[in-house]
Order: structure tokens, then C-alpha cells, then sequence
């Protein structure tokens, strides 16, 4: 293949990748920068899945089939309200890594050979089972808006 032959074939992939605008605009526009009330919203839900991952810790290890469920419950309740809250998925996430803090935290033994979580499968599944319910709640399609119209314009 000549030189010539391969400039055209890739301006060719250039000339197609933007729809009218000069190629790779969208990696170079910069966000707005956040609000601060979002800030301190994201950082309220950390400090939240913090305090729900270390609840649910100790609720499912004390009344282990019961515990467990409203460990879970309480955990998908938090997941499902911060992305209704902010509308984002980084709200999901901001309440989940604070939620796998905690639970990272309390599972790590000490040198003494104490640990809050003892073996068994309650702590497995209320840790697999919390990160799936944190991913279903990120992943879950965005919330319809109040006052929209239907999806089809007419015309």
C-alpha cells in the first residue's frame, strides 16, 4: 500500500467522525465546574453509605436471616434515594464507595485476631448482594421528568 493511499484512508475516518464539527471537540470541551451544593451532596451521601455500611455490618452479623435482609433493604433504599436525589449516577457511587469503605474497613481483622465479620455466608451476601444492588441502582435508566412530553415529536 502506498503513503498516498493510506493519508486518504485516514482523513477518510477523520472526516467521518464528527457530524460537522472539527474532530475530537468532544474531548476537549471542558465541564461546567460543579456547584458547590452538589459537592456537599455527593460527600453527604459518602459519609451516609459509611454510616449504612457500618449499620448493616452489625444489623446482619446480630439477627443473621433478618439482619440480613434489612441490611440489604437499607442499603438499596440509600442506593435507589441517591440517584433519585442528585439524578446522577455519581450519586449512586458517591454512597457506594462510602458503603464499601465501611465494609472494607470492618472486615479487615485486627492484629489480635479480631475481625467484625465472622465466617459464613451472611457477610458474603450482604457484601456481594449490597455492590450488586449499588450497580443495578447505577446502571438503572435515568427517572422520567415531571412535566414531559411524550417521546415522539409531531410534525
Amino acid at each position: 500500500m502506498s503513503g498516498s493511499s493510506k493519508a486518504r484512508r485516514s482523513g477518510g475516518n477523520a472526516d467521518r467522525s464528527g457530524g460537522g464539527q472539527a474532530p475530537g471537540s468532544w474531548l476537549t470541551r471542558s465541564p461546567q465546574p460543579p456547584r458547590p451544593g452538589r459537592i456537599a451532596a455527593y460527600l453527604g451521601l459518602l459519609i451516609l453509605g459509611a454510616v449504612v455500611g457500618a449499620a448493616g455490618s452489625l444489623v446482619q452479623a446480630a439477627w443473621f436471616p433478618g439482619g440480613l435482609v434489612l441490611a440489604l433493604l437499607a442499603s438499596a433504599a440509600l442506593f435507589l434515594a441517591s440517584v433519585r436525589a442528585t439524578g446522577t449516577q455519581l450519586g449512586v457511587a458517591a454512597s457506594a464507595v462510602g458503603w464499601l469503605a465501611a465494609i472494607v474497613v470492618l472486615s479487615a481483622g485486627r492484629p489480635e485476631g479480631d475481625a467484625m465479620f465472622g465466617a459464613g455466608i451472611g457477610p458474603l451476601v450482604f457484601m456481594l448482594g449490597g455492590m450488586a444492588v449499588a450497580v443495578m441502582c447505577a446502571t438503572m435508566s435515568r427517572l422520567p421528568q415531571p412535566g414531559g412530553g411524550p417521546g415522539r415529536l409531531d410534525g
